[in-house]
């Protein structure tokens, strides 16, 4: 596999293609040869290859390879939910989103692999067979985007395009050590999920399309890209509030308050903070209500809040199967998505016994720039892991090169 064959940033990337350095065959090279490298993860049902720039490398995204949660519509390629049900069906138009990866350039690596109907957080279950953690050969990749994670670890991609309905995308980028963003309620359009079949109105009222990618610096450029409506500025100065009620094992809770120290030095002032957990729920009558007033309820004497992203650590396969497809637990981000409240979950550190360590960042509704500013400039001052780098922060090695069984 090839090791820093290309720059870590789409902001980079883009330089060395309008500058020709690089070639749009060179990358399409470079990510079919991680493809063949990282088969044994999983992480793809559909590969794609296609280059939408059309040659013209000045297109915002030509030549950035992006992936797809197999539940967007692409027209005339399959779009399964990684179902038996829709295994061969091919929807005749692409979903919004696509449209506008299309209209950008991106160079559409395929459609990822996912927990089967994206009922389940662990993404062992798929008519396609599991995902794997390129960290981790014997922990789950999360779910239920975790061929997405595990594309954007493996350095396949730059950037997915997911859903979020419990942590969907939070969950998997956690446990495989990237970055994932859950912007406000319908900031970017869900318009072309399995479009035709029957949703429960609960998933419509909680979904969220999101982006997974190697840092924040690159989620923020495709949200540029993406978002839809007036985004406010972030603050300059940002007052923190520490979550106090999250859902964490000792291990978990103790590195996470490992983390304040580094993170306090950049905030103007910090306080505990108590989230209404309990009041996040899959039925929808009130959400409307519940969303109207969250901000001035959690967000009146603070700008943003912080929390750990996992409970436990990443679970083993043996672990999960014996738990249940919802083993890797959504209780720390479920409630961003009831409060339709943009969420960033980054990579803090990796710990030989508990895998990956995460930080979520929540803000209040609309403040979508402001949570991506402040996971950027904790970014800035501990470097997150970037897919496709050789070795972990620690020194350990990247992966096994996908070879898992």
């Amino acid at each position: 596999m090839p090791k820093n064959a290309l720059p870590r940033t789409i902001t980079e990337l883009r330089r060395q293609i309008e500058t020709k350095a690089l070639t749009i065959d060179d990358i399409r090279l470079d990510v079919k040869t991680r493809l063949d490298a990282n088969k044994g993860l999983n992480a793809f049902i559909t590969v794609m290859l296609e280059d939408t720039s059309k040659g013209k490398t000045a297109l915002p995204l030509s030549g950035v390879p992006v992936g797809l949660k197999d539940f967007f519509d692409t027209a005339g390629v399959r779009t399964t939910a990684a179902s038996e049900k829709f295994a061969n069906r091919v929807p005749a138009e692409d979903a919004g989103l696509v449209r506008r990866l299309r209209s950008a350039g991106a160079l559409i690596v395929g459609k990822t692999n996912m927990h089967t109907l994206g009922m389940g957080t662990t993404s062992l279950e798929s008519y396609f067979g599991p995902v794997r953690n390129p960290w981790m050969k014997d922990r789950v990749a999360g779910g239920s985007s975790g061929g997405s994670a595990a594309a954007v670890a493996s350095g396949i991609c730059f950037a997915t395009i997911d859903t979020d309905a419990v942590g969907s995308a939070r969950l998997p980028a956690a446990c495989c050590a990237v970055t994932a963003f859950k912007p406000s309620y319908g900031r970017i359009s869900s318009d072309g999920i399995l479009r035709g079949e029957p949703v429960d109105p609960a998933i419509l009222a909680l979904n969220h399309t999101s982006i997974t990618a190697r840092s924040v610096e690159d989620v923020a450029v495709v949200f540029g890209i993406l978002a839809e409506g007036i985004l406010a500025e972030p603050k300059a100065k940002v007052r923190l509030g520490l979550v106090g009620n999250y859902s964490a094992s000792d291990a978990m809770k103790r590195k996470f308050e490992s983390s304040m120290p580094s993170i306090k030095s950049i905030v103007d002032s910090s306080m505990e903070v108590t989230v209404p957990f309990s009041e996040a729920r899959f039925d929808p009558s009130g959400i409307k209500s519940a969303r109207d007033a969250i901000n001035e309820r959690l967000f009146s004497d603070v700008d943003l809040i912080m929390l750990p992203t996992l409970v436990d650590p990443v679970p083993t396969i043996e672990q999960a199967r014996r738990d249940g497809d919802q083993a890797v637990s959504p209780a720390n981000t479920f409630f961003a998505n009831y409060f339709g409240l943009p969420a960033i979950t980054i990579p803090f550190e990796f710990d030989d016994q508990l895998g990956p360590i995460a930080l979520q960042i929540v803000g209040p509704a609309g403040a979508d720039l402001g949570v991506l500013d402040f996971g950027r400039r904790i970014q800035e001052r501990r470097q997150p892991s970037f897919g496709g780098e050789a070795t972990r922060p620690d020194g350990v090695p990247f992966h096994d090169g996908g070879q898992n069984p």
